[in-house]
């Protein structure tokens, strides 16, 4: 087996440039933690990489194809590919109560999941780096009062540091996509517990930036009692907010707004 063919279904572009992988790999700094794993490896360009790191690599990859590529090309992964969905695996299988990093040269297709998934993961997740469509990397670092700016990026933000490091022509892969590529990097808070609650944090920012043309008041109405509905932060709309508002409206409610379940 000499090439793995890309399946469009499973939105895959190999990374043809060696010099991009190797860049991608440096994105990690590999402080606080042992263990890396790789999300959707492909053929393995950034993989040889992340195995000359001082940490131990493991790699997800639902491709059956990839996995027979990875195991006959890279002896040193013996034992550490885990043949399975990302999105569904139960990742404490292989790390237990161990920290870990995330990297990948991620499916756009699936992207966005991706990160959720990795956000879910934050108590063991302490750093997330990869490639995304650029304008998925871009959003995930974009600061308040821009159109980009929205769920992905509060959340994100209120997590971790967030970094756009560089862009990837489209022209780097095979087969090409039709769009330009973004590297970013998060890194997690050494406080990363919110100061308020945080399913309903999740909910207040979900549900304000799914309404995001209306005020915070009008989206938010069901939530909000007719004290909080006077305060002057409920005029704004979300994209004026950054995470730390998000936080503080959030306390809001859980102290003087209307009970929900």
């Amino acid at each position: 087996m000499e090439k793995v063919r890309a399946k469009k279904h499973l939105g895959q572009h190999f990374l043809t440039d060696e010099s991009v992988a190797q860049r991608i790999a440096d994105a990690l700094t590999y402080e606080g933690y042992d263990k890396v794993l790789e999300v959707g490896p492909g053929m393995g360009v950034l993989t040889k990489y992340l195995l000359e790191k001082p940490t131990e690599t493991f790699v997800v990859e639902i491709d059956t194809e990839s996995v027979q590529y990875l195991e006959k090309h890279y002896t040193k992964l013996h034992n550490h590919i885990i043949a399975e969905d990302f999105l569904k695996y139960n990742i404490q299988k292989v790390f237990g109560e161990e920290e870990f990093a995330i990297i990948g040269n991620f499916p756009y297709n699936i992207s966005t999941q991706i990160v959720f998934r990795a956000l879910e993961l934050r108590e063991k997740v302490v750093e997330f780096a990869g490639m995304f469509q650029k304008e998925v990397a871009e959003r995930i670092c974009e600061k308040k009062g821009s159109k980009a700016y929205g769920i992905l990026s509060v959340l994100c933000q209120a997590f971790y540091e967030v970094d756009y490091l560089f862009t990837v022509s489209e022209h780097v892969f095979s087969p090409p996509p039709k769009v330009k590529s973004g590297v970013m990097r998060m890194v997690r808070k050494k406080d990363f517990h919110l100061p308020c609650n945080e399913k309903l944090f999740y909910t207040v920012v979900k549900t304000a930036f799914n309404q995001r043309r209306k005020t915070m008041r009008n989206s938010l109405k069901s939530m909000l009692s007719d004290e909080l509905k006077e305060q002057e932060i409920f005029n704004m709309r979300p994209e004026q907010l950054d995470y730390s508002e998000f936080i503080e409206i959030t306390k809001n409610i859980e102290a003087y707004g209307v009970q929900t379940q």
